[in-house]
């Protein structure tokens, strides 16, 4: 039962060149076509990296594109994976210049006037804690105090006028580590603004 004899003789041997070096060499027909000679596969010249830049990237989304700003209205480029659903804005000029304008009144996460009135004993302290707990910096992106040249804002999850819609509960209840967590502006207004729900804030803290 050897050679021709053999059912699974498959005409011995077969040539092919190497893609690696075009080396002429013999593979057997019944095994996987090959594709290496022996030489290049003992050197393991044939891993080659695959190219992962530009469209062979499998993250490629087709290069910047063309948007416009939400402040000025002029053209400016941007990733399409970095457009903000909230606003997208050319520079630090048109970024203050929005942020003077949404974080004013009760569209600032540190407003206090309407039904909730003063935030009430406890609140410096859990404020304190929260900060120290999360290490001075937001927990969603990671921006710490150094980055933001001050402290990042103390958000509550649950929020405070939730608590005084409730006849038997008092702000103070609002006031408690699990409830809180601190949040840079940009985040903070995302959070405020829906979106990010407060399973996902508490899942971090």
């Amino acid at each position: 039962m050897a050679g021709e004899n053999n059912p699974n003789y498959s005409d011995a041997k077969a040539q092919t060149t190497c893609e690696r070096c075009d080396a002429i060499f013999e593979y057997y027909p019944s095994a996987k076509k090959g594709r290496f000679c022996g030489d290049c596969v003992a050197t393991n010249e044939w891993q080659e990296p695959p190219t992962l830049t530009g469209e062979s990237n499998p993250n490629y989304t087709g290069g910047p594109a063309t948007i416009t700003c939400d402040e000025c209205g002029e053209p400016f480029e941007r990733y399409p994976a970095q457009v903000n659903e909230t606003a997208n804005l050319c520079g630090e000029s048109c970024r203050a210049g929005w942020l003077s304008a949404a974080f004013t009144g009760e569209g600032h996460p540190n407003w206090r006037g309407g039904p909730t009135g003063p935030y009430g004993p406890g609140w410096r302290e859990v404020r304190r804690l929260a900060l120290e707990r999360d290490g001075y910096a937001c927990v969603l992106c990671g921006t710490d105090a150094e980055e933001l040249g001050q402290n990042p804002d103390v958000h509550h999850i649950i929020p405070v006028r939730a608590f005084l819609d409730e006849p038997r509960l008092t702000v103070a209840d609002a006031h408690t580590l699990d409830n809180v967590c601190s949040l840079c502006v940009d985040c903070h207004r995302l959070v405020e603004h829906g979106g990010v729900d407060s399973g996902a804030l508490r899942a971090v803290i």
